[in-house]
């Protein structure tokens, strides 16, 4: 399993249009074969923050997430939007493993 954790800050007139383009994003990124989930959150204390939690099966897979329409059509939508280039980090997952699903 591979766990990507990206942070986003969005400039603030736009925060509607970047939720409602990311939600279409994860509606679509969960259908994904190897998807396990795909969360949109958003910081409580900065409402201009965002964070999404993509965990996906195999790094194949999370590889694979990054040529679907979907994103490709989320990250040209959103990119003007963002008030400093987003920042990803893969993770590899220690716990819990699949075994504990």
């Amino acid at each position: 399993m591979i766990v990507t954790c990206v942070t986003i800050y969005v400039k603030e007139p736009f925060i509607p249009n970047f939720i409602e383009a990311t939600l279409d994003n994860h509606r679509n990124s969960i259908k994904e074969e190897g998807n396990l989930r795909f969360d949109v959150l958003r910081c409580i204390s900065d409402e201009t923050r965002f964070f999404l939690y993509e965990a996906y099966s195999s790094e194949e897979a999370a590889a694979a997430h990054k040529k679907t329409a979907h994103y490709l059509k989320w990250r040209d939508t959103v990119a003007d939007w963002m008030a400093r280039p987003r920042a990803g980090v893969a993770h590899s997952v220690i716990a819990p493993l699949e075994k504990d699903f």
